[in-house]
């Protein structure tokens, strides 16, 4: 069977990394990446082989006047794929839906749209079956991926009877230098916040409950959760054996000495790889207890990469390429990692 032709439309913080993770897929193939403007990214991404294709108003001239050499337009890059991974800016990709399918091609969009830009919204653990045979697909925000991925955990082993959660966001990318704040804590003044009804186009029966502030950091967001289990687990070391047994979870123990997201993300340096990346949530030993029912739980989202190896698996899932949602997971991870 041939390789889906998959392109990435936006070669920016998350589709880069998608880009990346596709070409790694022995039952993908990357059709190409695109690209509005000349950047130093437009550049990389010809360094690397990955053919560069103009999106925008603005067209070839500007790619050309840098010496950057492009393979043709957004339509052409389209016209060459089975699916795009839609990786515009925030409400770009609803823009874009007209365009996809006019070509006849499937597409997956990112949590920063609206689920109705799709037929189904999608976690890898949480409804991978969902997604199988669709035509459009929309990949949850970070946010979301990790609190959906820790469900899946939770509710398989003890029933979930109501979650609350605090996140703690970061306030942007680490290029975004022209967002803030810069000294300030801003709460959300949205109750709930929309992670928690976003986690519920996943579980659609799961009583979750957020809320929200923003702090002046760009490494990672963090979630105060505290769930009530619907089945009192044995200890609270059996929930952390649970989380380490799960893929895609991280989780530290005091002795590594990674006590916050700064020693996290150096500890991805460390790692090695194209990038310094967490694409797993990140738990604390020490960060978790247990009250009866009562489980609170510290976990951190490296907001630039959790979603990158969701969008191989729902692409794997559209084209039923796999047959759940654990062998897809296994299998992009274990490509991801002998390519790291």
């Amino acid at each position: 069977m041939a390789p889906v032709r998959v392109s990435v439309n936006g070669y920016g913080t998350i589709g880069k990394r998608v880009a990346d993770a596709v070409a790694r897929q022995p039952d993908l193939s990357l059709v190409g990446v695109s690209k509005t403007r000349p950047s130093f990214e437009a550049s990389i991404a010809i360094e690397r082989g990955y053919p560069l294709f103009v999106a925008g108003e603005a067209g070839a001239e500007p790619f050309r006047a840098a010496g950057i050499p492009v393979s043709g337009t957004l339509r052409d890059m389209i016209a060459r794929s089975d699916v795009v991974i839609d990786c515009a800016p925030e409400s770009v990709g609803r823009q874009n839906a007209a365009l996809y399918q006019q070509a006849g091609v499937r597409a997956v969009f990112q949590g920063g749209e609206a689920a109705t830009v799709a037929e189904v919204s999608f976690n890898a653990a949480g409804n991978y079956s969902a997604a199988k045979g669709k035509r459009t697909v929309r990949v949850v925000s970070c946010n979301t991926t990790g609190l959906a991925r820790a469900a899946a955990v939770l509710r398989e082993r003890y029933g979930v009877e109501e979650w609350e959660a605090t996140l703690v966001r970061r306030a942007a990318d680490p290029p975004e230098t022209q967002r803030g704040p810069v000294d300030g804590i801003l709460p959300a003044m949205r109750i709930p916040s929309h992670h928690g009804p976003d986690v519920q186009t996943i579980f659609p029966d799961l009583r979750i409950s957020t809320m929200a502030v923003v702090v002046p950091t760009t490494l990672m967001h963090v979630h105060v959760n505290h769930v009530r289990l619907v089945r009192p687990p044995p200890s609270a070391e059996a929930v952390l054996e649970a989380f380490r047994q799960a893929p895609r979870f991280r989780v530290f123990r005091p002795w590594e000495q990674a006590g916050g997201t700064p020693q996290v993300m150096e500890f991805a340096r460390d790692r090695g790889g194209r990038r310094p990346d967490m694409m797993e949530n990140v738990l604390w030993e020490d960060g978790l207890g247990l009250t009866g029912k009562d489980l609170r739980f510290f976990q951190g989202i490296h907001q630039e990469s959790i979603v990158v190896p969701e969008n191989v698996d729902a692409v794997r899932a559209m084209f039923e390429l796999a047959p759940d949602g654990p062998s897809s997971m296994a299998m992009t991870d274990r490509n991801l990692a002998r390519a790291a």
